[in-house]
């Protein structure tokens, strides 16, 4: 089974893949979908559709896990924000991919043990836990392994 975990973002989308065997992850990637060179929000959000689209077709996943809303202070980046999130649950239900939303705390405290985690410790443990080959740039990529990683320990914990 392949979980994908995505982290939206009106420039730059995470996403991040867990295939599992069981109980037992096989192999863990992630990296970030870059639609900055689009300057207009509506070719950005085109772009992301078929990026996100593109990746769903070749990896398969059979359950998706995005980050939920969370509270900001500028409005605008809200609305920016729930764009993309829609863009990528638009993808999601046409490729018919059942999905699940988490908190940016419950991720932190799934992958951390700390609702309260920086992206510092939520990237080590990453880091620790797969043992990335090639390290990603950009947090946003370890955001969404660590937002699969937290669907992978809410369904270990259910069988």
């Amino acid at each position: 089974m392949i979980i994908i975990g995505i982290d939206p973002g009106s420039r730059y989308c995470g996403y991040g893949l867990i295939q599992m065997e069981g109980r037992r992850v096989l192999a863990a990637g992630c990296d970030v979908i870059d639609v900055t060179r689009e300057k207009e929000l509506p070719m950005r959000l085109r772009k992301l559709y078929e990026q996100i689209s593109s990746i769903l077709d070749e990896y398969k996943p059979e359950l998706a896990a995005v980050e939920s809303m969370f509270y900001h202070k500028q409005i605008k980046s809200i609305f920016t924000l729930g764009h993309a999130r829609g863009v990528v649950l638009l993808a999601l239900a046409n490729k018919g991919i059942p999905l699940v939303e988490y908190s940016p705390r419950e991720i932190k405290k799934s992958v951390v043990g700390n609702g309260n985690a920086t992206k510092t410790q939520v990237r080590y443990m990453i880091n620790q836990l797969y043992g990335l080959k090639e390290s990603p740039r950009r947090d946003d990529a370890y955001d969404a392994l660590a937002i699969a990683t937290c669907h992978y320990n809410r369904l270990k914990w259910m069988k």
